[in-house]
């Protein structure tokens, strides 16, 4: 089938087989901030936002996307630049391979929310998994990151 849609503002028509997963399509453009950690969507390491939504890209297959508006975590750089730096001021990161999807989910809750209230984060970070850091660090880099 024929896909016409926007990745990271960059316009995109490509054939692909209607069944394909988005999370295989962004990577094989190269984009590869974009992880796949379980490919069941519980993880949160494949999180793009979707038509402004944040949502697990290896749900989503090839036929949701033509005329979808994606952002990936290299569409966002500016503005995501103060968590970026926060996580990595606070020790945030250790392998690194959740902190795309964490990035995208603390952008959408301080987008959405904006409370600094620590609950409230950790309810918002529920759908994305870290198997080192132990969620402290990263819910501290989140909250110094809020102004």
């Amino acid at each position: 089938m024929l896909v016409d849609c926007t990745i990271n503002n960059k316009k995109y028509s490509f054939n692909s087989s209607p069944t394909k997963r988005v999370l295989d399509i962004i990577r094989e453009d190269g984009i590869t901030s974009v992880k796949e950690g379980c490919g069941e969507g519980e993880c949160g390491a494949c999180s793009i936002f979707f038509d402004g939504k944040l949502v697990n890209s290896c749900l989503l297959v090839a036929s949701q996307m033509d005329g979808s508006e994606i952002l990936t975590l290299d569409g966002l750089l500016e503005e995501t630049k103060e968590i970026r730096e926060s996580f990595i001021k606070e020790g945030a990161i250790q392998c690194g391979f959740c902190t795309g999807g964490f990035v995208l989910r603390a952008y959408d809750y301080i987008k959405q929310n904006g409370k600094k209230d620590e609950d409230e984060l950790k309810k918002a970070l529920d759908g994305n998994i870290c198997r080192c850091t132990g969620y402290q660090k990263i819910v501290e880099a989140i909250l110094k990151s809020m102004r």
